[in-house]
């Protein structure tokens, strides 16, 4: 019985405490003393309360605006918001923090978490490609910019996986043509692949199913543009015989090749 009564206790002091806490906070919200908030700020971001010192920092900012200290806090704002998993808006935030103090010692740093935001708000390759888009350009934009800096390396690693994220949403983009067999837009969607994407390990797998899509397109055509399309099959496969001659698809692409041509003399 008593273990349970100190256990209440306990309970009830620990709950007094954060009260206590929390009291002491408003009161420093509320307060005017910039110099205690400031510290405090600093105080509260050095031990990770990141809430707390985002609150503090961000009432900090018109106060100090146009003072040798605005630099300093809107630094420590944008890293709290990162800190506090916000990477939409703190990429805004390291962004404009480049804008406004372009000649800071923080100015690359803030520069690279911009677009390094901006990577960690990329989605699935299945949804929507802004953010990897926005980070390649960021980086790239970096990377001209700062083209001593020891990130260059993170950077290229970066663009690399949203490269290939991309590469990957294009991909599947292709197959889904190529299965609903809309060998027209198949033909229109691997050649964009292969232009987009031009040191590709998938580009002899694109050129296959050009081949095959002009082939399968020229069958199911009237009798007009049956020798256009296998024109187009058989110009494909030299190209392909030419790129890829040890491709795990040069024996299909063989075959399509041999059928166009026997029908193409026939249809002449």
């Amino acid at each position: 019985m008593l273990f349970i009564k100190n256990k209440i206790l306990l309970g009830f002091i620990a709950i007094g405490v954060l009260f206590a806490s929390c009291d002491k906070f408003n009161r420093l919200l509320k307060s005017t003393d910039y110099e205690l908030k400031l510290t405090k700020a600093k105080e509260y971001y050095d031990k990770g309360h990141y809430i707390k010192s985002s609150q503090l920092y961000e009432e900090l900012i018109p106060v100090v605006k146009g003072t040798e200290k605005a630099e300093e806090v809107y630094y420590y704002y944008t890293w709290s918001e990162y800190n506090l998993g916000d990477y939409i808006l703190s990429q805004y935030h390291f962004k404009n923090y480049t804008r406004q103090f372009p000649a800071s010692k923080h100015a690359e740093e803030c520069y690279f978490m911009n677009a390094y935001c901006y990577y960690l708000t990329s989605s699935n390759y299945k949804l929507d490609q802004t953010s990897s888009k926005n980070a390649i350009k960021e980086l790239q934009s970096f990377i001209d910019i700062y083209n001593e800096s020891p990130r260059i390396d993170s950077c290229n690693k970066i663009i690399d996986k949203l490269h290939a994220k991309l590469e990957r949403k294009d991909y599947e983009i292709v197959k889904q043509y190529y299965k609903l067999s809309d060998w027209k837009a198949a033909i229109v969607a691997t050649k964009n692949f292969i232009k987009e994407y031009p040191s590709s390990n998938l580009n002899d797998e694109m050129m296959y199913m050009t081949i095959n899509s002009y082939y399968l397109l020229a069958i199911n055509s009237i009798q007009q543009k049956k020798v256009e399309r296998l024109d187009g099959a058989i110009e494909n496969y030299i190209k392909f015989v030419d790129l890829y001659p040890k491709s795990s698809y040069f024996s299909d692409a063989e075959n399509i090749y041999t059928n166009c041509k026997r029908l193409k003399e026939k249809l002449n």
